[in-house]
């Protein structure tokens, strides 16, 4: 158990995490170390400290915060202190519905509670209140305020993913969702190499234009550039204010999210060709893609 230090005395979080390494590296929910939510459960902005409890051990070691990740709800920390238990990882992409399922953590800060249940369905997509959209397991194991970060494990006592939220509200029960393992391998990695993840980079701030919208303004369905970052990659491949894509890479382009879904499968510095509607013509752009600030 470990919990994140505001800046008042009240501001105060636990959660829980799962060792990936014999040396203190752990692996948890970002949510729990920075929260920048609107919705906040915890009303914890930036965590001052983080203290962690390990299992048969009333010492509290103080971590360090690694690196951290809002997309995808991840955060690596670290403690002083070496022949820490491994967990061992399962396959998550070959896991399937009704197979049993375990959630470990610390709920309402009861010390390494379990619960049981079965994986309810996989890949499935939620998107939280900041429209963030997450690609995850869904369990019917009771998941509790303070089970964040925890493991989500299989019959074998194999981790298979990372407890991050649950469905509340009247007539809701066992809805909740871990973040599959197989997901977190790359995260992790660049998380303890960089302390961030790097991502591709356009540069561009966009609205979805849909039929109704084209129409009205006399435009063409597809994601409009509103407005374009400085000395971004978007700016250097010549796309400008009101222009609207329409194609990636040869793909039809009707939102934003589609836009970035494409660009997401490419890396920093990769070519990502792109068609764009300007003023009633069609032109075509190549974009080298950054690194996202």
């Amino acid at each position: 158990m470990f919990g994140a230090k505001g800046q008042t005395a009240t501001a105060t979080a636990t959660g829980s995490g799962i060792i990936i390494s014999e040396d203190g590296y752990i692996l948890t929910n970002n949510h729990i170390v920075s929260n920048t939510s609107s919705d906040s459960f915890y009303e914890v902005s930036e965590a001052t400290k983080v203290t962690v409890t390990l299992f048969n051990d009333t010492t509290e070691y103080e971590a360090k915060i690694v690196g951290k990740d809002e997309q995808t709800d991840l955060a690596v920390i670290k403690i002083e202190k070496t022949g820490l238990p491994k967990a061992e990882f399962a396959d998550s992409d070959n896991i399937k519905v009704g197979e049993f399922a375990m959630a470990v953590g610390n709920p309402l800060g009861m010390q390494s509670s379990i619960t049981c249940g079965v994986i309810s369905a996989v890949n499935r997509e939620i998107t939280d209140t900041d429209g963030k959209t997450f690609t995850l397991i869904q369990t019917d194991a009771a998941i509790n305020a303070g089970n964040s970060g925890g493991a989500l494990v299989n019959s074998e006592g194999q981790v298979i993913g990372i407890n991050t939220l649950k469905l509340q509200g009247e007539g809701i029960e066992g809805m909740g969702f871990a973040i599959p393992i197989n997901s977190t391998e790359d995260i992790t990695s660049q998380l303890i190499q960089y302390s961030k993840v790097r991502r591709p980079y356009i540069g561009i701030t966009g609205v979805d234009v849909d039929e109704k919208t084209a129409k009205a303004y006399n435009l063409v369905v597809g994601a409009y550039v509103k407005d374009i970052d400085d000395f971004s990659a978007a700016e250097k491949a010549g796309l400008k204010i009101g222009d609207v894509i329409i194609e990636a890479d040869g793909k039809k382009i009707t939102t934003m999210d589609e836009l970035n879904k494409i660009k997401n499968s490419h890396q920093i510095g990769d070519e990502m060709k792109v068609k764009v509607n300007r003023n009633g013509e069609e032109k075509e752009l190549t974009i080298t893609l950054g690194e996202q600030p």
